[in-house]
């Protein structure tokens, strides 16, 4: 007899992580990330895992700037970035809210830019999968139970900071996928923040790049 349980779809986080816990600085830098990364065998990790991926959620920072990024630009990892369906978590919708100040001097915003200038020239089905995203505008933990109920690949979130330690504060993360950097911030935004009791992991898996980054993947004991 065939079993009437439906298996959920699980929520990934995918984040790049200093040494000492901090996925950005304390302005929300970035640089450092570009700076100890890369490498085909990274590229390598961190494309299966978006290859994988059923739909891509972030938040409304974070989908400015790749937005204005992924469209234009011939990675290795802009085909999943484009192609994969997007939602967007913001109250306020993708019409109201502010732009990100694209002339803000960080390396993100500043690859942004060249991508528009050097990069190349995206199709009408990318540039409408990211003008054109779901926008879930409701409570947090509701919209992500919503999309867990969902039929398809799991649920891959991207930063930034304060999207990110929303998710892991709630609780519904099913499996963390972090890149850890050799670099020692000191100061900045950390991940693993606004935790109303420890939470145990069991390590997955963890694999070694060329670069000196660690790729690991952490699972809720």
């Amino acid at each position: 007899m065939a079993s009437s349980t439906t298996t959920k779809r699980k929520l990934v986080l995918k984040m790049s992580v200093s040494l000492d816990g901090f996925v950005a600085g304390p302005n929300g830098e970035a640089d450092w990330i570009f700076r100890t990364s890369g490498g085909d065998d990274s590229t390598a990790w961190v494309l299966q895992t978006l290859c994988e991926a059923g739909v891509h959620i972030m938040g409304r920072r974070s989908y400015d700037v790749m937005a204005a990024f992924w469209p234009y630009s011939d990675m290795p990892i802009a085909p999943p970035m484009n192609d994969i369906p997007k939602v967007i978590f913001s109250r306020k919708g993708l019409k109201d809210g502010a732009p990100v100040d694209l002339t803000t001097p960080s390396l993100v915003e500043a690859k942004a830019r060249n991508a528009h200038q050097h990069g190349i020239t995206p199709t009408a089905a990318v540039l409408q999968s990211w003008a054109e995203p779901t926008v879930a505008r409701g409570d947090l933990v509701e919209e992500i139970l919503r999309l867990k109920e969902q039929p398809g690949h799991f649920i891959l979130a991207h930063g930034g900071a304060e999207f990110a330690q929303s998710l892991v504060a709630s609780g519904l993360v099913d499996e963390y996928r972090l890149a850890i950097h050799p670099v020692v911030l000191g100061q900045g935004l950390p991940l693993f923040s606004g935790l109303r009791s420890p939470v145990d992991l069991r390590l997955i898996g963890a694999t070694s790049f060329r670069s000196g980054v660690m790729g690991v993947v952490y699972q809720p004991a």
